[in-house]
């Protein structure tokens, strides 16, 4: 298996990056783009995992599921945290600037319900999704990797993948307010 850096989705950084870029310019467009984008990869990385590849992994014997977990695991280590923290970084900013966290302003209660599912989704991926990733990353490392251990983390995993899609979903229609 080929060392942990090269394994890592280092084009995501370039995500950050828009939205600092943004930030500093105070371009409204750039940093709507950068948010709109890192949340559409965001869901739809959250939604494929959990509706597609979790019902594919079930289906395959332990040795094969545990192979592919091992290509897959690695690639999102820096993928979803990137994100998912460009994303929610981004709206917030978004969000401030447009005066949507005014208290009078009539999207306030909207925003207060994106900003609490964006803590939420944060914790889950931060405290829960992250560490399980590395657990399974360093379980694959030894010598005989308890493939049980691999396949119980991951499954978990799934479903909290498929959790945080079915938030973003909700985010979505709480984004289609703020078009209006």
């Amino acid at each position: 298996m080929p060392p942990l850096w090269r394994q890592l989705t280092w084009w995501i950084l370039a995500f950050p990056l828009v939205m600092i870029i943004a930030m500093a310019i105070q371009s409204v467009y750039l940093l709507n783009w950068v948010h709109v984008l890192s949340g559409v990869l965001w869901t739809g990385a959250d939604l494929f995992m959990g509706f597609i590849i979790g019902p594919v992994l079930r289906a395959l014997d332990l040795r094969t599921r545990t192979t592919v977990i091992a290509y897959l695991v690695p690639r999102t280590l820096l993928y979803f945290p990137i994100v998912a923290l460009t994303a929610g970084t981004a709206g917030w900013t978004l969000a401030t600037w447009l005066g949507f966290m005014d208290p009078d302003s009539p999207m306030y209660s909207w925003s207060l319900v994106s900003l609490g599912l964006v803590l939420i989704m944060t914790v889950i991926g931060l405290a829960l999704l992250l560490p399980n990733n590395l657990r399974i990353w360093m379980e694959l490392r030894r010598p005989s990797p308890d493939r049980e251990r691999i396949s119980r983390i991951n499954r978990v995993n799934i479903w909290l993948a498929g959790a945080q899609g079915v938030m973003q979903v909700l985010m979505i229609l709480i984004m289609a307010h703020f078009a209006f």
